[in-house]
Parts: structure tokens; C-alpha cells; sequence
């Protein structure tokens, strides 16, 4: 029995509530927070006329850890389950080790004030989480999230040893507008075009935005042009897989999302740092989010499906081995499950599925983990029942689904 604080009210804190609503054998009690209470009542409304389970909302400024320390010593939260913005991570961090309650997040610190994001921060909280005895899970959305634990369950039980692993990420779905972000615009558009950078042969590789990409034949979808990216989830991926020889990460654009994000970032409106305009101060990547539809928004217009999985090759009884791990969505079957499209779903499902593995005591440990360091096998259960069922394509070792070099 457990009392899940939910800190957010965006798209996929709707898909992680509703989730959980579902599963209100484990989540006896829901208390869903944001800056704006009125989003919360919203997502707490569809879920009564949804699901038919009532829960508690509240507002919460999310950067005063002071606020969110009382928020849950009244309600008497049992975990907290961050799907706020990532730049909220610490000061949640601290609350809950401050109130000795678990810590659930979806995606790793980034700075407001720098496009560098990365798990150092957030590792340096172990000591606290130790001192609380209890722990934070970090990175339980799908990449981060399930991305990990499909290498963890290869590593567990496919492989004696993984060398190389792709992580692939198709979104095709059409919202039909010329350009918009499927979450966040602004922490959308500063990943993407930041600088590559992938880990080979003990070093990390630094490349230009977009500079290495390939067309790739995704199952259920089929070729779609995708690029090398960073990610957080090689960072942790290279700490606890230490026999990899090589991972990346490649994720799909079209060349219109292309087109206007070259155009935009060369009239600066992808610039991080104030400027001046009529006397007021404005950072242009917020007043772009500003214009730009809400992610929110599109789960009713979008069709299509998504492909994110991992491409992992290595070694198994002394023989090469390869195996290809994947779930694919339907847009709009998970708008009519949860009122988002897959984006939202396939991030905000893995955040509730990592808080009941927490919450039930099935994982569980004092201190900062990533989502690798766990048996995979009962999330990758939890995945099937949830609404993600995974694949597996046996893959001979020089067989790939690459079309072409880009």
C-alpha cells in the first residue's frame, strides 16, 4: 500500500497518473502536484471519468525543496514520482532525502543555464540517500528507462558478455503541423542540437550536431533516416556494462523537423542566454516554447507509431551473438488508453512501472541507482501488462537493417 506523490502535470505525468490509477492495488493513494493546480485537476477529472478512482491534487513550486518537504510530511507521501521539468531534479532530490522517502525521476539534471546535461549531480546525491536509507531511481522513462533495461536483461540473460550496443529511437508519427516538438520544446530542441558525442574503445567521441546518421529499417514502420545524438543513458550504461566496446544513440528526424530547426538556430532563436528586446529580457528558446504548439496538445492529431529498442551484440557460450530488443506504439491507441499520444506513453508508463517496482519492494537498496543496476526481469514483465510489450528478433552477427549511410 502506497501514497505516490506525482510532481508535474505535462503530457506524460498524465500517462504515468492514469497508469497508476490502473494499478490502485499497489498506488492506494494519489496526490498529483504542479506549479499550477488547475492542470492537475484537469488530469484528475479524466482520470474519474476514465478510470473511475479519485485523486488528490495540489499546487507545488517544484524548484523550493522547503515547500515540497511540507507538501510531503502533510499528505504523508510515500515516494515521490518526479515528471516535472528535469531542471527540478535536485531540489526534489533533496526533499526526498530530506523526508526519507524514495525518488523516481524520468530523465537526468539539466542546468537552465547551460545546454550540459549528465548524471554527476544526481550521483553525488548517494551519500545522502544512504544516510535516509532509502534511494532514487533515475532515468525510468523509456530512454532513459526501458532502453537500459533491455541492455540489463541482455546482460543478465541473453549474454556472458555485450560489446557493442545501438539504442534506436523512430517516432513516426504525424501531427500534421509544419514543425512542433513531441515534449518539452525547450529541453527537446537543446538536446538535438547540441553536440553529438558516443563511448568507443574507452574514450568518448565528440561529433558535430547531426553529423553521423544512417537510414534504418525499423519493424512495423519501416526505413527512416536517424542520427546520432547523446544521451543520457550512455553515461550510466558505460559505468555498469564495463565490458562495452562501443554504444550510441540514434534517434529519427524528418527533414522538415530538420529544416526549421537549421533556420531557427541560425537566427538564434535556439540561444540559452538572455537578450534584450524593447527593454524587456527574454531568453529566445523559452519565448520559441512560448509560440510553438503544446506537446500536450497533439496526442488527438497524431498517427503513426513509434520503434525505440537496442541493437546488442556480444558474446554468448564462447559464440558471437546479436539480438535486436523493441516495443512499438500506436499513437492513437494510447491517446484512447490514457488521453496522449505515444511520446507521453512511452515515457510516462516506465515511470510508473520504476515506482511500483520501488514501491512494492521489489527493487529496492540505499542510495542513487540507475535502472540497470536491478533484476530486469520483473519490469520487463510489467512491460507486457502495462501496455509496452516487448519483442526480440535473433539477428545473425554481420546482419543489419541499415539501408544506408546518410
Amino acid at each position: 500500500m502506497s501514497h505516490i506523490l506525482i510532481i508535474g502535470a505535462g503530457g506524460v505525468s498524465q500517462a504515468a497518473t492514469v497508469k497508476c490509477a490502473m494499478n490502485s492495488q499497489v498506488f492506494t493513494k494519489i496526490t498529483l502536484a504542479s506549479r499550477t493546480k488547475s492542470k492537475c485537476d484537469k488530469i484528475a477529472k479524466f482520470i474519474k471519468d476514465k478510470v473511475g478512482v479519485d485523486i488528490d491534487t495540489a499546487a507545488i513550486d517544484a524548484d523550493d525543496t522547503a515547500a515540497v518537504v511540507e507538501l510531503i510530511k502533510n499528505i504523508k507521501a510515500d515516494l515521490l514520482l518526479n515528471v516535472a521539468l528535469p531542471y527540478q531534479d535536485l531540489t526534489l532530490m533533496d526533499a526526498c532525502s530530506q523526508t526519507k522517502i524514495p525518488y523516481i525521476d524520468t530523465a537526468n539534471y539539466e542546468h537552465p543555464d547551460t545546454a550540459k546535461f549528465e548524471y554527476k549531480l544526481q550521483w553525488a546525491k548517494d551519500g545522502d540517500f544512504k544516510s535516509a536509507n532509502t534511494m532514487a531511481l533515475l532515468g525510468s522513462g523509456f530512454d532513459p528507462g526501458v532502453t537500459n533495461v533491455y541492455c540489463a536483461y541482455a546482460k543478465q540473460y541473453l549474454f556472458d558478455e555485450i560489446e557493442y550496443i545501438d539504442i534506436l529511437d523512430c517516432n513516426a508519427g504525424d501531427h500534421g503541423y509544419a514543425f512542433a516538438t513531441n515534449f518539452n520544446p525547450e529541453i527537446n530542441l537543446r538536446e538535438v542540437s547540441a553536440k553529438g558525442r558516443y563511448y568507443k574503445d574507452g574514450k568518448w567521441i565528440e561529433t558535430e550536431p547531426m553529423e553521423i546518421g544512417f537510414s534504418w529499417d525499423y519493424p512495423k514502420i519501416g526505413p527512416k533516416d536517424s542520427y546520432l545524438l547523446y544521451h543520457e543513458e550512455l553515461e550510466s550504461l558505460v559505468k555498469n556494462i564495463p565490458t562495452l566496446k562501443q554504444i550510441r544513440f540514434f534517434m529519427t528526424f524528418g527533414q522538415s523537423y530538420l529544416t526549421h530547426m537549421k533556420c531557427l538556430e541560425n537566427v538564434g532563436m535556439l540561444r540559452i542566454d538572455e537578450v534584450e528586446h524593447n527593454g524587456v529580457k527574454i531568453v529566445p528558446i523559452q519565448f520559441l516554447k512560448t509560440l510553438l504548439p503544446d506537446p500536450a496538445s497533439l496526442g488527438a492529431r497524431t498517427k503513426g507509431k513509434t520503434n525505440i529498442g537496442c541493437v546488442i551484440t556480444g558474446i554468448k557460450d564462447n559464440k558471437p551473438r546479436k539480438v535486436y530488443i523493441y516495443n512499438v506504439c500506436d499513437h492513437q491507441e494510447c491517446y484512447q488508453e490514457t488521453g496522449v499520444g505515444a511520446v507521453s506513453y512511452t515515457t510516462g508508463v516506465p515511470a510508473m512501472i520504476g515506482s511500483m517496482m520501488v514501491a512494492k519492494g521489489i527493487w529496492s537498496g540505499n542510495g542513487v541507482f540507475n535502472m540497470e543496476e536491478f533484476d530486469a526481469k520483473p519490469f520487463m514483465d510489467e512491460l507486457n501488462k502495462q501496455g509496452l510489450p516487448w519483442e526480440i528478433i535473433e539477428m545473425a552477427p554481420n546482419e543489419t537493417r541499415l539501408i544506408k549511410e546518410i
